[in-house]
């Protein structure tokens, strides 16, 4: 495993993190909590210190698998959760950045995490003006002055949101994250730049485009309504499928895992400190991590 430094949160983060989208039940499976802790203690073993989930994959779903799996090794993981949403059923959520009801949002999710505290705790795709919700940013300095926050993040939406990025230092947050991959480089257009300048750390998510680098699928596939890929266009999906095909083709080297290569290709750029790919079995965990040698600086297959 390759580690680097989290912005100018310090953290010393494993470059492949853990995503946990999948554990809400909206990617097509259920998981049963023995699944959940064996995904988590081999991760641990092959190095990976890190993992993201939020307080609207399931309601606190994904959160308490992730409590329950880590709970007897707490002091090892870097834990990211988010704030902004309520869960209300498959694909169904509402808003709410109020600062009152995001201190409850913290309790529950700090409860269903069995921790006392979350490493970073970002502010969950909401819009400019949610952005801006008065008060917002005074009570979440205020979460983190309590010791139940050490360090506030943005997970930012759409990617090339500019706005919200220029004044992530003066609200305080000291880490983005943001969906980035081979099908998906607008950050690389400016979003980048200024995280650099200000040092803020950048976990990219929807490393693998949602599966569409992966090497698994082909122009054509289709997905039922319990995963979240059967809510989206077809017609877009098979465009970027169509696109995965032609990279694996002519962009990743003879005998190289793709879904590998995808993680590694994000890493590349400088600004990246984490890809934070979901998985469903320890067999991914595995892949996900083997990532982090193609990533090594001195790695012939990925350039810079």
């Amino acid at each position: 495993m390759q580690y680097r430094r989290l912005g100018k949160t310090n953290l010393n983060v494993s470059v492949v993190g853990i995503g946990t989208w999948q554990f809400g039940g909206e990617w097509g499976k259920n998981f049963e909590q023995r699944e959940v802790d064996q995904m988590f203690d081999r991760g641990a073993q092959l190095g990976i210190n890190l993992v993201d989930t939020a307080e609207c994959y399931g309601d606190h779903t994904s959160e308490q698998f992730v409590g329950n799996a880590i709970h007897g090794s707490r002091d090892k993981w870097i834990v990211a959760t988010k704030f902004g949403h309520h869960f209300h059923g498959h694909l169904n959520r509402t808003n709410n950045y109020d600062p009152d009801d995001v201190r409850k949002q913290l309790e529950a999710s700090l409860k269903a995490l069995r921790t006392n505290h979350v490493d970073l705790y970002q502010f969950h795709s909401g819009n400019n003006e949610m952005f801006q919700t008065p008060g917002l940013w005074d009570a979440l300095r205020g979460l983190v002055k309590s010791g139940k926050v050490r360090h506030l993040g943005i997970s930012v939406s759409p990617n090339d949101n500019l706005f919200q990025i220029d004044r992530a230092t003066e609200v305080g947050a000291s880490a983005v994250q943001v969906v980035y991959n081979r099908l998906d480089r607008k950050p690389e257009q400016g979003l980048f730049a200024s995280c650099q300048r200000q040092d803020l750390g950048v976990l990219a998510r929807v490393p693998l485009a949602s599966g569409f680098l992966s090497g698994k699928y082909k122009p054509g596939a289709k997905f039922d309504n319990a995963d979240v890929r059967g809510s989206h266009d077809q017609k877009k999906n098979d465009e970027k499928l169509a696109e995965a095909q032609r990279i694996r083709q002519t962009e990743v080297p003879p005998g190289v895992d793709m879904a590998q290569w995808a993680l590694a290709w994000c890493l590349r750029h400088d600004a990246v400190a984490c890809v934070i790919p979901g998985c469903k079995s320890v067999a991914q965990v595995e892949s996900n991590a083997a990532a982090a040698r193609l990533a090594a600086n001195d790695h012939p297959l990925i350039a810079k």
